[in-house]
């Protein structure tokens, strides 16, 4: 049985990622027919002083907090890496049931589930700090005889806001942070690439996260008109418009399988755009030869 051509068949889409690591946004547009151009626009670093996330994650493992809150997916490589650094995995800093694991979405909580780690809280929505903070428990609905204080570890990027924490020292709980990851610019995309986003060749790109938006349009700039872009989620689709940016859809789910779902969809509606308005006629006023007005209908 001859394969039918996936709704993206023949393009080529940008996918900014990190420096290292795999992108599961290729094989989903891989499967939908597309060609990922794996652009690596950010590098996630571990921070240049490492001993307050080492301490944080020694009382992680001593049952110090309750919650681990984490809200990207590129904490949990360095988590990890930090925690084998002392002798331990995440997994088994909260593997005893004492600490209770938070994710930001779906992204966030498969890459703990990666690290085997499972997320008890992922927020029902959208994928932001601001709903994560609305759908947590009170302290006094958490853990009712729990004899701890209720304190939260939130391992966070450099440039994350402070909406989470906020959030949660709101709704009456300790919040102490502690900064996991760096994320800083990485080198400028290759010639090909930058020749192929300014004339079009590069027909969408995915838009993973608000410093990639931000990295995009420092290293490539704004894209020619007809370049679809794509949002993984609300922060997201946020930077881009405050950048000037022109959006075609957000992700329903924030994955990169929703991310990739959220473009075929697009790409499906400017098909039909294209073609409703090859098949609209044209009405050309003219004059016909008894002096009477008319229009020449022209497809």
């Amino acid at each position: 049985m001859s394969r039918q051509p996936g709704p993206l068949a023949g393009w080529r889409v940008l996918v900014p990622r990190p420096t290292a690591g795999q992108s599961a946004a290729a094989v989903a547009l891989a499967a939908a027919g597309a060609t990922a151009e794996l652009v690596p626009l950010i590098a996630i670093e571990p921070p240049p002083e490492t001993g307050p996330l080492d301490d944080a994650l020694l009382a992680l493992g001593a049952g110090w907090y309750r919650w681990l809150v984490v809200t990207s997916g590129a904490a949990v490589p360095v988590l990890d890496d930090r925690a084998e650094a002392g002798g331990r995995t995440l997994a088994s800093l909260v593997a005893d049931g004492r600490v209770q694991v938070a994710a930001v979405g779906p992204g966030t909580a498969r890459a703990l589930s990666d690290a085997q780690v499972t997320a008890a809280l992922t927020p029902r929505g959208a994928s932001t700090g601001a709903n994560l903070a609305a759908q947590w428990p009170t302290p006094a609905s958490a853990d009712a005889g729990e004899d701890r204080p209720p304190r939260v570890l939130f391992a966070r990027g450099d440039l994350a806001a402070s909406t989470v924490a906020d959030g949660l020292r709101a709704r009456g709980w300790q919040v102490d942070e502690v900064v996991a990851y760096r994320t800083v610019t990485a080198p400028p995309p290759p010639d090909d690439v930058r020749d192929a986003w300014r004339t079009g060749e590069i027909r969408a790109a995915l838009l993973t996260s608000a410093s990639t938006v931000r990295s995009l349009v420092e290293h490539l700039g704004a894209p020619p008109t007809g370049t679809l872009l794509v949002a993984i989620g609300p922060t997201t689709a946020d930077e881009a418009r405050r950048l000037g940016l022109t959006l075609t859809a957000t992700a329903d789910e924030q994955t990169m399988g929703g991310l990739v779902a959220a473009l075929a969809r697009a790409a499906a509606r400017a098909d039909e755009e294209r073609a409703s308005s090859h098949d609209t006629p044209v009405r050309t006023p003219f004059v016909g030869e008894d002096g009477r007005n008319g229009h020449l209908e022209v497809l």
